[in-house]
Formats: C-alpha cells, structure tokens, sequence
C-alpha cells in the first residue's frame, strides 16, 4: 500500500503568503495624497494579431486621480490626433481600431506617463510587433537516392515568423511520421536519419511549420526518397534508377562506428541566459545505430533540472544558473566504436533585481534613502529619473544626494512628493522601476479588518495580519490576551507588522491585539486565532487483489477536527473516478461491483477541509483464471516419445505457476482425460515419452493461484505402433485357500501398457527347488486358484504378460505357501507358578512345528475364577482369552482376585484356526488385603460424643482379622490436628467416640485388615454440635411468621472411598457483607455465607415498630427478594442461620432500608376541563342536596345517607391483612360514628358508598350528625388514620364538601 500523505498545496500557499506579507510595497490609503503608482500594463515584447484591435494597457492609482500621456518611438503621441485611437476614461489605457488599416502602422515603441500634482509615474517600455506567418518560397524538391545503411537528412527550414513557428513532419494522410532513435526531429526542424533502412523508401514526408500567433499552418513540398540496395542490383538497373535524382552517399553503406551529423566536429560553444531553459542536441550517425549520453564535464548535472528528451539526443536544463555554465560532453556509441562532442555553454544574464526601489513614506523632517540593486551578465548600467526627467537634468533639491547608485533624502519638507524612476540595462535587456516619495504627516491607521478570526491547523505556521499606515511609520506591538508579545521563539514580528507563530499549538488559540504606534497616537485592533486538529487518515486504503465479477471495497475513515467538516474526494489513476453505477461513494469508503480488468489502477482518497487535507493510495489489481493455451502443435516425432509446443494465453495478473499436460486414449478410453505431466508456468514445451498401440490427444491447463484454466483444444491424433509389452502384471501374490489349493493372484494391465492387442497372461507355479514348471496360459483374469497341492508347501509363483507381437520381459519369481490346516497337538507340561494374590505365571512346552500345518500365530490361554476360598461363589466366572505370540512360553495372568480358585488351558493357533485345547490346570491365589468397608456413616451427634457405623467390605480377600480408625479435628484454616488410632475387632460395625470436642469438625478414616495388611479406607467428616451457653444468648432475637421447613436429622457429611481435601468452614464470624437494592414495592437483599445453606432465613420489621419481625425461608440461595413493602416505609432486616432446634446460630447486623415513595404517573386531572366541569356540575348537586335537606328538616325527616353506605360497602377501605403483604390496620371503631338512624357493620367500619348521594365520596370520613329537629350540623367528614408504626399517611384529593360550605 502506497500511503502518502501530502500538504504541499497547504505549505505552498502559507509560504506565497508570508512571502507577500514581507515583500509587499507600503500601501498609502487612497484616501491619502500621493503620487502615481502604474497598477497595470501591457507586456514589454507585445506581439499582436493583425486581424484583431490593438490594446495596450496603463492603469495607475494616486490621489488626486493621475492624468496619462504616452509617446511613441521617444516622442510625444497624441492620442487626440488619431482617430483610430482611443484612451480610456480614467484610465490610460489605448485602444487601436485597425479596421481599414494596417497594424505594422502601429509598430514601435511605447511608454505611458501617470500624473499628478505630486509627481509622475512611468510604465515599461512597450514594444509593438505584429506577428507574421509568411509563406513557404515555391521550390522544386527532386527525389533523393541513398543506399541503405547511409545516414540522411531532410532539411525544412521553413520562413521566418513572428513568434518563430513549431515544426512537424507528417506524411500525406496527415499522420505523424514514426521517430525512434535512428530517425528523429532536430530542434531546427531538419529530420535526421542514423542509418536509412529499406523501409523509409516513400514519396510524402512534408514539413509542417505552424505559426501559434495566427493559428496558421504552412507546408513544405513532399521530399521523395528511394532506399537502394545497390549489392542486389546489376549496374543497368542502377543507371536507371539513379537517372533524374540525387544520390546521397557515396562511401560503402556497411557498419560503421559512431560520427556527428549535428553538431559536426568535436566541439562547439553556445550561450544562454540566465532563468531560461538550456537545449543541448547531439545527433549522430553510424550503424548499428549509436546510443547517445551525456555528462558534464566539471561537476554533475543538476539535480531536479535536467531531463532528457527525443530518445537521448536532447539534453534539456530549466531555471538555467550561473553555475550550470561549463562543458558538456555527449557520447555516441556502438559495437564498433564510440566517439563524443564537447559543447561550452556560457552563461550571460539580463539585468535582474537584487533589490528594487520601494515606495517611501516619510513624515517633515524625516531622513530617507531609495536603494536600486541589480545584476546582470555583463554588469547593467544604472540610472535614475524624477517623474520621467533624467535626476541629472532635474531641478536641484538640496535634501537629495546619491552616493553609490543610492538616493539619500534628509530633512525632507511637506511638498517635496516625487517619483523617481531606476533604469537598469545591458545588451540583453532592461529594467525599470518607479518608487515614490510621499512626505505627509498622518497618525497610525490599522488597515486589517477588526475582529477577524485566523484558522490554522496545529504544527503550522499562524501569520496573523496587522497591516497599518501612518506618518511617520507606525511602530507595531503585540499583545495576547493583555500580555505583551515579545519577538523570539515562539513568536517572530515582521517589519510589516506580521505576527508569525512558527509552530501553532493549541494554547496559541486566543484573542490577539497589535498596536499601531507613532508620535501622532495610537490605533489597536482585535483579531482571533483557532487553532484546529489536523485531518488525518486512520483506516487507509489496501492493496487489493480482487477476481474478475468480484467487489473492490477501499475504506479511507478519517480523524479530523470537530468544527471542520471534511469531504471526500476519490481519484483513480490521478483522475476522475469513471462515471459508472458499479462504482458506490460511502461516507468512509468506496466499493467496485462487478470489477473488470479495466478497474485496474491506483486509487487515491483524499479528505479535505477548508484548511488542509490527507491522502492516501492503495493500488487495484483484478486477477483470474488464466486463458487456455494455444496453438498446439507436435514435433520431433518419434516411435516412443513426441515434443509438443504451445502458445499460453493470457495470465490475467496472476502468473501462471505451472502447465499441466493431459492426454486421450481413443483406442482404449475414448472421452477420458488423463493427466501425463505438468511443466513450470514459463515453459511453452515438453518431451512427452509415449506408450507403443496407443492413438494420443493431448491438451494443455494453465495454472495460477487463482486456479486452473479451460483445457485449451486437443492437438492432432498422434497414432503408436504394437509392440511386445515393456511389463508384466504387478502385484503378484500367493494365497492358501485350502489345505489342498492355492490362488495366485495378479493386477491387470491396462490398455495403455498392453503394448498391442491379444493380451494374455502365462502363469507359471513349481514347488520350491523341484525342476519341472507347470504353465498355463490365461486372458482378461486376474486370479488363478491351483488344486491338489500339499498342505502349507513353498511354492515359487511367475506371472507374464503376452500380446501378439511377443511376451513380455522375464518376470520376477514370487515365493508363497499353499493352504493351511489346524495344528494338530495341544501344548504340554503347564506349570503354574503364584507370584502373589493377583498375579500368577505360566510355562508351557511349545508345540513340534511339523504338528502346526501353516504358519504358527500365536497361543491363546483361557483362564477363569471357579470360586472363592472364604465363600460359596453362586456360579463360575465367565473365561478370560489372552493371546501371546508363537514364540512366548511364559507368561503372566494379571488381574487375579485373591484368595480363590482358578482353572486354566492352553491352545496353538495359525492362519487356518485353533488347534486342541490342552487339559485343565487348576492353583489356588493366597489372601490378600481387604476392600473397604461398604460405608461409613455418624450419628448421634452431641457436644462431645458421636456414634460412628459402617458395614464390612465388599471384597473381603481373606480372613478379616479386624478394623483400623483413625480420625482427627481441622480448624479455619485447614490445619489438621493430630491422628489418633482406634483397633476394632473384626465383628465389630459400630463405635461412639466420647471426649470430642463442641462445635469442631472431625475427618474419620476407616480400614478393613487382614492377615496381608490394610485395605484402602473409608472417610467420613462431621462437626459436633455448638455449645449451650452460645444458645442461651443468640445473636438476634428469633422472629414470628411461617414456620420454616424441619431441619434434616444430621449434621451434613462427606464420603468417598478415598481420603478427598475439604475446606472447613470457619467457626467464627459465618456472614460476610450484606448488599441490597430497593425498588417502589420490593427489596433484593444479597449475603455472603461460609456455612451450608440450609436453615438460612431473611427477617424484617417496620423501622421503629414494635410489631414482631417477619421471617421469611431461603431455599438455598444467597439472594432473596422481599416483595409487598410499602411505598416510602422504611425497614430494619437482617438475614439468620438457625439449628436444627430452630435456635439462631448465626446473624448479620441489621440493615436499614428505605422504599422510595410511589410516583404519580398520572396526569393531574385537576387542570383539565372536563374535570373543571365535572366539579362544577357536582357543585350545583351539592346545592340542591342542601335545599332537599332544609326541606326535609323542616318536615322533621331523616337523612338516609348511612343506610345506602351500608347496602353498598367500598372495598377499597377494608382493614389490610397480613397476607396482603402490608402492615398496620385500619379501624374506625373509635373516631368514626355512624349518622342517626343508619346500620353500623358490626366489625365497625365505615364503607364508602358507590351512590352519587354519598357525601363520603366526597369527604375524608368521619361524622355527619344532625341535631335534635333534624337539622345538619358539622361536616360529613372523618378521619382515616393509620397505626403510628406504620409512619406514613394516604394522601387523597381535597372534598368538594370543603369547597362548599361557604354556600350553606
């Protein structure tokens, strides 16, 4: 991947401005008196189109507005005179209308003139020439002759014109003619040839001559040029062919070292001015055609400057030095020589600046000076003007002198404004310059807008702008943010008043001020710098290599400065992207669909913001399958072998790796390919050796990484002739099949190595060293089976193949056994030794090998537990079979359980099967040690006594003769404490253990003995239980609610047949920390425990309640939630370990929790209208209600308010429960009495009513009572008040009955 990361522009264009900053001229306000200064003109060399007006420019500024003149040829133009002529208004500008007229009339030189009151200002010298496109002279051109080998030039030189024209050679279809390094163009035009060939024998080369100015094109007539090959012609036909025309060359037209056509001998000179472009040309002939060089002679050519054009022959300089002055030396070289040409170049200049006049502002009393320093080759002549007068020749002015080219003005006076004029020249040019002095008196001026903001990106050069005016000149201070800015490092003061920050961080960003500064006052202004992140690309683009129909993906994501918003921009090969749909623009990324090998190519991404920009590249390459080769072809055709040759096919970017070669067998296999052989991927041949009878096609794949191509299309059939077969069959092979027969076997030849038709196979077969073969003759078989052999013979076995043309060579003599039969004899004398309990060793005679009638394999030994010695076995055991080798006759039987009987035989065996088994031996294993017990259990257990249990082993080898204990405590940290012994007699299974102590956890070790030893043991661990006087004070006081689950009997154990590593919880503090996190109606509490699970319980109580605390059962987690809190309570809780008497062992300290209080959700329906009339309509109700009740009283009625609450009972205000899951209940029984005449329930709760009457739907509860006639008095409301233990009240909405007693 090709990254390149590229800020030239951005540099390029901050080093331009710095550039402009510290050389620009002072700038005088137009606002300001002040002499001309010429803004615009025309160029010095003007050349014209005569069909067009003539236009020569003068613009100039100064205050008051400058008046212009010209003069034309050193002598005034009057403008007015000459119709034809036209000066701008406010301008100097002229126009010429040559309609009519002709332009040379117009020719000469021209100089505008600027005026004003304080001086005048002169533009350049302009030359006027009209350009000129003459024609070419009429002239015959007769044909050239040349013989071949012979260099030639055709010579164009075509008429002078203004500017000089381009040439070109062309032929008469308008196409260039071809040049190389024998036949090319001169800087002249002429057309050089090293060597003619036979092939630049033609009739139309034509010089073109095309004039830039007009646009025009002229033509030179077609030159003829006949090539003769004067060896191949009689000199009749020479005479012929030379009659009428030029014959070029008359010296052998053979091969030749290297001589110079252009230029000719070894030496010439040539000058060139400085800043121009240095042509250097070396032209020569000589066959073969010569190779040119270059070298200087003294020193190097200078790097970047140089480069080389039309096939070596032009050396070309830019930018010329003085130093590039010197020899050059230009080489020719070929086979038979070489020879080389010195060119001296020789550096001449026209005047140049080395420093121009520059504008003057000097305030009354001011001392100042005009420098005019140039160079120039030779040394230009220097003189000086006051507003277009010759200073010689001007008035005198006594604050003026000049000392060594320079003017020097002191105690200058208001009035005494001028322009002076520096005039540099030598015989290769000129230069002028005008430079005014203003002498005013004017305080400082900041001409930089104020408030401007600078962007510059961090590590580059800032330049902020302080561009001010003032007389005399104003001195320039900087300050940021009030701190004055001193000239140094990190900052450089221009003396334009440029403050440069070479290195632009971060902290540079801020507010910045300069003062302008002079004896007439001050002038500040503000402007601003942000310095930005650089843009920078972080996933660049890859090298991709993409097949063909494939997707291309390039990503380009960017890090850039937040407030720069970068684009994207994709280049393919340095251009546009092609205008194609299968080309996707992402935000970070750019994808090829489809791809094809015109997508092939460099992509470029470039992000750019306002400020700067990164690039990055990375190349495509689009790969495939390769094309089929080409073009087969067969040679050297020969009986057994032929060459093929082939063309190969396109590799489609992917070099082909290899050539696989495959061919078809028509006669054999027609339409099966088979691969012969492969070849590296740059050979285009292969010997291919061949097979007699064989009718060949071949064909050719190309293989790459991509993978291999179409098969390219079969060569010619290439045909073999029969022969006698070059092999015999392989794989020959004797097989005994029955005591009486064997089978030979073979593999088959194919067509291809039959060798020709009629293919047989003679099988030949003779009992090891008997003289007679037997031989049979056998054809499309590949087995034989021989009968009436003896049994397991040696046999020696050939197998030949034969065609009609004759057999095949001698074939190899293959040895194998006739067919086997079972042994006949069983082994004899077995003796048994017994190693110990579970090994014994057997031997054994080996059978006679004449009794084993094949080849001996091995024996097998078959032995089996008949019973055990210590107990009646139901039934024998089923045989074990182990195999040995042929030549193994003692072996070992592992696995044998102790004391008991066995029984064991003996068998040989061979490739045919088993032989007779060998009688029955029986022996007897010793005891030996027992298994373990069966189990181990405790129980029983107590503060210092236990009762241990177990059962006898499974196994028990032998005569148990007792039991071992061993047992020993552990504490916290798993140190255990020392083992004591215990000694049981064998008919003992059970034990208690006294003086242990409390609270401690034991590991109990259990071993079966008998008279061999102890088998292995059987562990158990337990812990005694806690002592009483830790009952007697828990640690929290035992909680009421549900019963928890009964505890298990025992204490938890472990059991394992070997001794496992626990680690012991410690007797210490058993809770680690306690978490919790609270929502609206629920608590998760989390613990961590060092004891089993089992008896663990979460209890919790209202905070400053007195109710009991709630205990809740954990099933074996060490989390828990507590759902059914209530909204904004808060709760004390803990989390306890109980024994199995219920007791509390073990207490976390308690945890204070706090639910949040329920959010309202809802919308406050009290701001909606419709509850507002809702209100109101209840309202008006309410009214009416009041009159009934006046009503009703003064008719001495009753309310019947009470009775329609107790027909519809409100459940919304029934006590809570428990079971619900919340705390405290409600009653009314005390403060809430009941309206006359109504029913009381009688748990004594007051019930909301579901009637529109009720005002209890609108009230808080409570009493409504009438007095004594019947009339209301007091308010129908009561109140609804929780236990104090609970510590919160329910909020409801406010009684519209409130609201509405001001009405009654």
């Amino acid at each position: 991947m090709d990254r390149k990361r590229s800020c030239t522009l951005c540099e390029g264009a901050v080093m331009l401005l710095l550039l402009g900053h510290m050389t620009t001229g002072l700038e005088v306000p137009l606002d300001l008196p002040q002499p001309p200064t010429i803004t615009h003109q025309s160029p010095k060399d003007y050349i014209i189109d005569p069909r067009e007006n003539i236009i020569i420019h003068c613009e100039a500024k100064g205050k008051p507005h400058p008046s212009f003149s010209w003069t034309r040829n050193g002598t005034h133009f009057d403008v007015e005179k000459d119709s034809k002529v036209i000066m701008k208004p406010n301008s100097g500008t002229l126009v010429i209308d040559i309609s009519g007229e002709k332009a040379e009339a117009y020719e000469g030189v021209y100089q505008c003139i600027a005026r004003n009151e304080h001086g005048s200002a002169l533009s350049s010298n302009i030359v006027i020439r009209q350009s000129r496109s003459p024609l070419w002279s009429k002239e015959k051109n007769e044909p050239i002759t040349v013989q071949r080998g012979m260099s030639l030039v055709l010579q164009c030189r075509p008429p002078a014109g203004l500017p000089p024209p381009i040439i070109f050679w062309m032929d008469n279809n308008f196409q260039r003619l071809p040049q190389n390094s024998r036949v090319s163009q001169a800087l002249n035009g002429d057309l050089y040839f090293s060597n003619v060939l036979m092939e630049d024998n033609r009739s139309d080369y034509i010089c073109y001559a095309r004039f830039p100015h007009t646009q025009t094109i002229q033509q030179k007539q077609p030159i003829t040029v006949n090539v003769l090959d004067i060896e191949a012609m009689n000199d009749t036909v020479l005479a012929a062919f030379l009659n009428g025309s030029d014959f070029w060359g008359d010296s052998p037209s053979g091969e030749r070292a290297p001589t110079f056509m252009h230029p000719t001998g070894t030496h010439s000179t040539t000058m060139v001015l400085k800043g121009d472009t240095l042509e250097l040309e070396c032209i020569a002939d000589g066959l073969p055609t010569p190779d040119i060089s270059w070298t200087k002679v003294v020193g190097e050519l200078p790097s970047g400057r140089f480069s080389f054009h039309n096939f070596q022959k032009t050396l070309k300089i830019t930018e010329v030095t003085e130093e590039d002055g010197g020899d050059y030396r230009c080489l020719a070289k070929n086979r038979l020589g070489n020879n080389h040409h010195t060119i001296t170049v020789a550096v001449r200049a026209a005047p140049f600046w080395i420093s121009a006049p520059q504008n003057l502002i000097l305030a009354p009393k001011e001392t100042g000076m005009l420098t005019c320093r140039v160079g120039g080759n030779p040394t230009p002549k220097v003189t000086w003007s006051v507003n277009g007068i010759p200073i010689e020749n001007s008035h005198k002015d006594p604050s003026r002198k000049i000392e060594d080219g320079v003017i020097i003005l002191s105690d200058v006076q208001t009035g005494s404004s001028a322009v002076y004029q520096c005039n540099a020249s030598n015989e290769y040019g000129y230069l002028l310059a005008n430079a005014f002095v203003s002498v005013l008196a004017e305080p400082p001026r900041v001409l930089t807008p104020p408030n401007h903001v600078y962007s510059v990106i961090t590590n580059r050069r800032a330049l902020l702008d302080c561009a001010s005016f003032g007389s005399p000149l104003p001195k320039i201070t900087w300050f940021k943010d009030s701190q004055s800015i001193l000239d140094g490092d990190s900052y450089i003061i221009h003396k334009n008043g440029t403050l440069e920050i070479s290195v632009a961080q971060s902290l540079n960003s801020g507010k910045y001020t300069c003062m302008a500064s002079n004896n007439l006052g001050n002038k500040e202004n503000h402007v601003y710098l942000e310095v930005k992140e650089p843009t920078r690309i972080l996933t660049q683009p890859g090298y991709n290599v993409v097949h063909r129909n494939s997707m291309a993906v390039f990503e380009c994501k960017v890090k850039h400065d937040p407030t720069l918003f970068p684009s994207m921009i994709w280049l393919k090969d340095n251009g546009e992207l092609p205008d194609d749909p299968r080309f996707e623009l992402g935000p970070d990324s750019l994808t090829i669909r489809d791809v094809t090998e015109d997508d092939e190519g460099t992509y470029t991404c470039i992000r750019n913001t306002t400020l700067d920009h990164d690039s990055a590249s990375a190349t495509l390459r689009v790969v495939e399958k390769p094309d089929p080769p080409t073009d087969l072809e067969l040679t050297d055709q020969r009986e057994r072998s032929v060459r093929l040759t082939w063309t190969p096919g396109d590799e489609n970017n992917s070099p082909i790796n290899l050539f696989l070669i495959q061919y078809e067998d028509s006669l054999h296999e027609p339409g099966v390919w088979h691969n012969m052989t492969s070849v590296s991927g740059t050979s285009t041949t292969s010997q291919l050796d061949l097979s007699p009878y064989v009718y060949y096609s071949f064909r050719v794949l190309a293989l790459n990484d991509v993978g291999p191509s179409e098969p390219s299309a079969p060569s010619r059939q290439y045909r073999t002739n029969p022969a006698q077969p070059d092999m015999n069959p392989s794989d020959v092979e004797v097989i005994g099949t029955s005591p009486d027969s064997m089978t030979i076997t073979w593999r088959e030849l194919t067509g291809l190595e039959a060798n020709g038709p009629g293919l047989q196979y003679k099988v030949s077969w003779r009992m090891k060293d008997a003289d007679r073969w037997t031989s049979l003759t056998l054809a499309n078989v590949s087995q034989y089976m021989v009968t009436g052999t003896p049994t397991f013979e040696l046999y020696e076995v050939t197998v030949q193949a034969v065609n009609d043309y004759g057999p095949g060579p001698r074939p190899e003599v293959v040895l194998g056994y006739s067919g086997e039969d079972l042994p006949t004899v069983a082994p004899e004398n077995i003796k048994v030794s017994i190693q110990n309990g579970t090994v014994a060793e057997v031997r054994w005679e080996a059978v006679p090998l004449s009794t084993v009638q094949g080849r001996l394999k091995g024996y097998k030994v078959s032995y089996w537990k008949m019973r055990s010695l210590h107990k009646q076995d139901s039934e024998p055991e089923k045989p074990q079979v182990l195999i040995f080798s042929g030549n193994e006759t003692e072996v070992r039987l592992p696995g044998l359980h102790p004391y008991s009987q066995y029984a064991l035989n003996i068998r040989a065996f061979n490739g045919k099967g088993d032989g007779p088994t060998s009688s029955d031996r029986q022996f007897e294993t010793p005891e030996g040690v027992p298994g373990p017990p069966t189990h181990l259990k405790v129980r029983n257990l107590n503060l210092d006594s236990l009762i241990l249990e177990w059962a006898p082993p499974l196994e028990d080898n032998g005569h148990l003769t007792g039991y071992l204990l061993k047992y020993q405590s552990f504490n916290t940290t798993d140190e255990l404490g020392p083992i004591k012994e215990v000694t049981l007699p064998a008919n003992e299974t059970s034990i208690t253990l006294d003086n242990l102590k409390y609270s401690t956890r034991y590991k109990f070790y259990l071993n079966a003995m008998t008279v061999k030893g102890s088998g292995p043991a059987v562990t158990e661990e337990a812990v005694t239980i806690m002592d009483e006087a830790l009952i007697r004070h828990p640690a929290v006081e035992a909680g009421k609610g549900s019963a928890p689950p009964s505890p298990p009997p025992t204490p938890p154990v472990t059991q394992s047949l070997q001794p496992p590593f626990h680690k012991a919880p410690p007797a210490g503090r058993m809770f680690g920390s306690v978490n919790s996190s609270v929502e609206e109606d629920h608590a998760v509490i989390s613990w961590e425990y060092s004891w089993p699970d089992r008896n663990v319980y979460v209890e919790y109580v209202v905070d400053n309640s007195k109710e009991p605390w709630k205990t809740e059962f954990v099933n074996g987690t060490r989390t828990y939630q507590l759902r059914g809190l209530k909204p904004g309570m808060s709760y004390r809780v803990r989390v306890v370990a109980k024994d199995h008497s219920d007791a509390t062992v073990h207490s976390t300290e308690e945890l204070l929790i706090t639910v949040p209080a329920m959010t309202n959700k809802q919308v406050d329906i009290a701001t909606q209208g419709w509850f507002i009339g809702l209100m109101c309509a209840i309202a008006l109700l309410i009214l009416v209600l009041l009159i009934v009740c006046f009503i009703k009283r003064n008719k001495g009625g009753k309310y019947p308010v009470k009775e329609k609450e107790d027909a519809h009972q409100d459940p919304e205000i029934q006590p809570m429960k428990e079971d619900d899951g919340t705390f405290g209940e409600y009653s009314d029984t005390e403060d809430h009495k009941p309206l006359k005449g109504s029913r009381t329930p009688s748990n004594g709760t007051v019930k909301k009513d579901d009637s529109d009457d009720s005002l209890v739907d609108y009230g808080e509860g409570g009493d409504g009572q009438f007095n004594e006639d019947g009339s209301f008095i007091g308010q129908y409301s009561g109140k609804k008040e929780k236990d104090t233990a609970e510590g919160n009240e329910s909020s409801e909405a406010p009684s519209p009955v409130n609201a509405m007693n001001s009405f009654v």
